[in-house]
């Protein structure tokens, strides 16, 4: 597998994807490092919604986004033959994600003293009990930009798909495990919260528009 081929072949069988999904990551890994395009395909649309999650936690912009995810993609390309554990993959990846994000974002403020604004990505994960049934909902985007970076960072890893255990978590966001639980709960609450007050303050915009009829 070459850098190149972190690109996605345009003509993909129907058949051989079919059957790809159901391959295990580990049996993947071998094939991509052989130079299987279409087991490359599958690697990248069985984690590009995780890679993407964890990458929109730092408020890049779109456009800094799509290179960091282009950089954890080739950083696998590299270590393809490397992964002791393929079943962790999803772990990798995300650890992978934010150590770039994080790489990028610090280059980032270096040479742009501005703020970076919050960008919603085409495609959204679940979020916990369906709260963020898609982050293309207005309301609720700008609802979780007014949480802090932690918040985010936290609500995206721990609805992450595929999703990734309380280790990892832990250790992708250097947080004590036996933390994230009741920080999950708190910055959940928070979100509610902020919904509430959008909602009531749609309301009053909206009664105010009524008594000027």
């Amino acid at each position: 597998m070459t850098t190149a081929a972190v690109r996605r072949s345009n003509v993909v069988s129907p058949v051989s994807l079919t059957f790809m999904t159901e391959v295990s990551t580990s049996e993947l890994l071998v094939a991509a490092s052989r130079g299987d395009q279409v087991a490359w395909n599958t690697l990248v649309d069985r984690y590009a919604r995780l890679v993407w999650s964890v990458i929109r936690g730092f408020r890049l912009d779109e456009a800094t986004a799509g290179d960091v995810s282009q950089t954890v993609w080739l950083r696998l390309v590299e270590h393809l033959e490397r992964i002791r554990d393929p079943e962790k993959l999803a772990s990798w990846l995300a650890t992978t994600a934010r150590n770039e994000a994080i790489r990028t974002k610090r280059i980032y403020e270096r040479t742009v003293p501005t703020a970076v604004e919050f960008q919603i990505a085409d495609s959204a994960p679940p979020l916990d009990a369906g709260l963020l049934a898609s982050e293309r909902d207005q309301a609720v985007a700008e609802a979780l930009a007014t949480l802090s970076d932690d918040c985010q960072q936290l609500l995206r890893a721990v609805t992450a798909d595929p999703p990734l255990d309380y280790e990892t978590i832990a250790e992708m966001l250097d947080r004590p495990i036996g933390s994230i639980g009741p920080t999950r709960a708190r910055c959940l609450e928070k979100l509610r919260r902020a919904l509430e007050a959008d909602q009531r303050e749609l309301g009053e915009a909206d009664r105010g528009k009524e008594s000027k009829q």
